[in-house]
C-alpha cells in the first residue's frame, strides 16, 4: 500500500459506500413479481460495524433503491442514505452540508462512472479490483478484493490500522 493512501486514511472521519458493485457484487435479481433481491458480504457488513464502533460515519449513495436494499443499511445502522439518486455528486455535497465535514476527511468506494464526480473529490478514492478501468485508473487505492466479496472489509482495516486502532482492537479481542 502507498504510503500517501495511508497518510489520506489517517484523517478519515466518514466512509460512503456504493451499492451495486461495492456492497455487493453488482448482480441484480429479479423476482418474477419485481422483487429485488441482493447479496451482501458478512465481512463487509462487520467492516461496516467496525467504523461505527470506532466513531466514524458511515453513508450510502446509490443510483438504486430498493426494500431489499433498505432492509440491509437498516440493520447495519447506517445512518446517512442518499438512495434512488440521479447526480450523486449532489448527494455527496448534501453530506458534506449536514455533516459539517470537508471532503478530505471522507472516503468513498465506487465502482462506475456515475461515481466519478465523488472519487475526485473526496479525500481517500478507493474502487473495488473488479471496477470499470476509468474508476481503476482514478483512484487512490484499488482493493485486492472484488466488490461484494470483501473490498469493504479490506478498507476498513486499511483505515482503522491508519488510525491506529487495530492493533488494540484485536489485542482487545484476545
Amino acid at each position: 500500500m502507498k504510503k500517501e493512501v495511508s497518510e489520506k486514511a489517517k484523517v478519515i472521519e466518514a466512509v460512503l459506500f456504493d451499492v451495486d458493485g461495492v456492497m455487493t457484487d453488482g448482480k441484480i435479481y429479479c423476482s418474477e413479481n419485481g422483487e429485488t433481491l441482493k447479496a451482501f458480504n458478512a465481512a463487509d457488513g462487520l467492516g461496516i460495524k467496525l467504523l461505527q464502533d470506532f466513531e466514524i460515519m458511515t453513508g450510502v449513495i446509490s443510483g438504486r433503491d430498493s426494500a431489499a436494499l433498505r432492509y440491509r443499511l437498516n440493520e447495519l445502522n447506517i445512518q446517512h442514505l442518499y438512495l434512488g439518486v440521479e447526480e450523486k455528486l449532489n448527494a455527496f455535497e448534501n453530506f458534506l452540508e449536514q455533516t459539517g465535514l470537508k471532503p478530505d476527511v471522507v472516503a468513498f468506494i465506487g465502482d462506475d462512472l456515475p461515481d466519478l464526480p465523488i472519487l475526485t473529490r473526496c479525500g481517500l478514492s478507493i474502487g473495488p479490483s473488479n471496477s470499470s478501468s476509468e474508476v481503476l485508473s482514478r483512484v487512490d487505492y484499488v482493493t485486492v478484493h472484488p466488490g461484494g466479496e470483501g473490498s469493504i472489509r479490506e478498507v476498513v482495516e486499511i483505515i482503522l490500522k491508519a488510525k491506529g486502532f487495530w492493533d488494540s482492537y484485536i489485542k482487545d479481542l484476545c
